[in-house]
């Protein structure tokens, strides 16, 4: 069996990463029986550098005719790079938002998951982090204020600028069926969250929530404000199941919920549509100062390649592997430098990615 997949090696750590986590798919194809076909596309700063532009075209079209997108991470810095002293539209995340919305790709799902051996690493108070915790972040991704009218002017002498949220029910109940079918397969518990007391946006919200929730009986559903949210996640994020919520709350509480885990460097991030077909990233960025110095860590990305395997092509037994051997090289006291404590040993990115694919069975 092939699995048509198209990488994105992006910009800083983001080739070496994707290095890794190809190596530890081709490793589980070898045991499960299918074969990865990996054909490699320029976004970002990679591709502004050839083409002139962060996403082409010819790019699209490849991602499409694959089966999934696999991406390491897009951007530089932000103030030596070249690429910022383009046109907003011209820089390299502006690929970001093309390619979601080429692939129509409107639900984010982000898990923050505490592992047991990096509990050390919480910054929580152990009274907290001893109970552990394991969130998806379900965020909408192609709605709301990222993508609404915008425009900067001049008004009565003041320069003013403008954003604007909006929202129609049908791309509230899509994700939130996503959100709900998510929920039936963890713990069954989702908690919507929204600004109802001031946006009108956020009422509508809660409106179609609650009519989706119809449909699924067996998952309890909350309501909470995204202020109060963003105080639980870290007062009692054990709470929570599967947090369903709009572009730009979803945007700062799954950074939130990220380094409530110790590490963004251990988080994996899907974007779906409304087939099989997904793109699969880490959480984290591209970090140019440690581009080339082989210390990234490539969990997260590796977790992502995992995510793609149970998602889009129900290889349910491979991605469970993976996520064992994780664990497992994480319980045989291997760490890279940004989850490095005394007592373990340092590896750096491709020594990690080798151990992991080493324990996959």
């Amino acid at each position: 069996m092939n699995l048509k997949i198209t990488c994105i090696p992006g910009d800083g750590i983001g080739p070496e990463i994707v290095a890794e986590a190809k190596k530890v798919v081709e490793k589980a194809g070898e045991i499960y029986g299918f074969t990865p076909d990996f054909t490699d596309i320029l976004m970002g700063g990679a591709s502004i550098d050839v083409h002139g532009v962060p996403l082409t075209d010819e790019a699209i079209a490849t991602a499409k005719a694959a089966d999934a997108v696999l991406m390491g991470s897009i951007g530089g810095n932000t103030t030596t790079s070249p690429w910022y002293k383009l046109p907003p539209d011209k820089r390299p995340e502006a690929g970001l938002l093309k390619i979601r919305k080429a692939l129509n790709l409107f639900a984010n799902l982000r898990p923050a998951l505490l592992y047991e051996e990096l509990a050390a690493a919480c910054p929580l108070k152990e009274e907290i982090s001893k109970a552990g915790f394991d969130i998806m972040i379900m965020r909408e991704l192609t709605g709301g204020l990222y993508f609404g009218e915008r425009k900067t002017y001049e008004e009565n002498g003041l320069r003013t600028a403008m954003d604007t949220l909006t929202y129609n029910e049908e791309e509230i109940r899509r994700i939130a069926i996503k959100g709900f079918e998510i929920a039936r397969k963890r713990k069954k518990k989702v908690t919507s969250v929204d600004k109802a007391n001031v946006l009108d946006s956020s009422r509508l919200w809660r409106v179609v929530v609650e009519e989706v929730a119809k449909d699924y009986p067996d998952v309890t559903l909350e309501h909470m404000l995204v202020d109060n949210c963003a105080m639980q996640l870290v007062k009692d994020p054990a709470q929570f199941d599967v947090i369903l919520t709009e572009n730009m709350f979803g945007d700062i509480l799954s950074d939130e919920a990220s380094m409530v885990t110790g590490s963004i460097g251990m988080l994996a991030s899907a974007s779906l549509n409304d087939t099989k077909f997904g793109l699969y990233e880490p959480s984290h960025g591209s970090a140019p100062d440690i581009a080339g110095m082989d210390i990234a860590n490539p969990i997260a990305t590796i977790l992502s390649a995992a995510m793609m395997l149970r998602f889009s092509f129900d290889q349910d037994k491979a991605a469970d592997a993976i996520e064992a051997a994780v664990k497992q090289v994480l319980k045989d006291g291997y760490r890279t430098g940004d989850i490095m404590s005394q007592g373990y040993t340092k590896v750096g990115c491709s020594k990690m990615g080798s151990l992991i694919a080493e324990r996959i069975r």
